[in-house]
């Protein structure tokens, strides 16, 4: 469970929430539209990878199944169309009224300007030995946000470039059983200390 959790967390901060002030809570559909870390296009590779997670579940025994459907309860899903992950907005993360560079709020945006229905930010933070460094921007289109970000973080492992762009749906207020990304986060915390 801790890992997949992590797991879970360093998708969902890879993606980059560095979204717009016009967040909702409720439930949101989050879609990758592009990965690419240290110059290579990961995007197919996270696709197929999440295809083979969806399939292994299928293909469980139901008793397997069960349990690992229990221990998946409240975390992030994959929408039925395999086209996104569903994930939940608390209100508080909504409340921000700026970019979330990560999913643990931990990372300010040094810079936010807004012009329309775009925002566009740079940060520069270090949070528990992971120095990361990057701009975007964010795109509201109705109850749509397209965000770019692009990205250096560095650790003791050295350090790695990302470009992203991802896009949100919101899809209601009603989370559905789905845990909000901060307090997922916060869970988290509770299980690397």
């Amino acid at each position: 469970m801790r890992k997949s959790t992590l797991a879970i967390l360093i998708t969902l901060s890879g993606i980059a929430f560095a979204q717009s002030s016009s967040l909702k809570p409720g439930l949101w559909e989050m879609k990758p539209i592009r990965q690419v870390v240290d110059g290579r296009d990961m995007t197919a590779q996270m696709a197929s990878a999440q295809a083979k997670m969806q399939q292994a579940m299928v293909n469980m025994p139901p008793d397997q199944r069960k349990q690992m459907e229990a221990k998946m309860k409240g975390m992030p899903t994959q929408s039925a169309a395999g086209g996104g992950t569903r994930v939940c907005i608390s209100p508080a993360m909504a409340a921000r009224d700026k970019p979330m560079v990560d999913p643990e709020g931990r990372c300010e945006p040094a810079k936010v300007n807004r012009s329309g229905n775009k925002s566009s930010f740079e940060f520069n933070c270090t949070a528990n030995g992971h120095t990361r460094v990057g701009k975007g921007e964010s795109t509201v289109s109705g109850d749509t946000v397209t965000t770019r970000v692009d990205m250096t973080t560095t650790d003791a492992r050295g350090s790695h470039t990302m470009q992203s762009e991802s896009q949100m749906k919101y899809l209601g207020p009603d989370c559905q059983g789905i845990k909000p990304i901060d307090q997922l986060a916060k869970d988290a915390q509770g299980l690397t200390r």
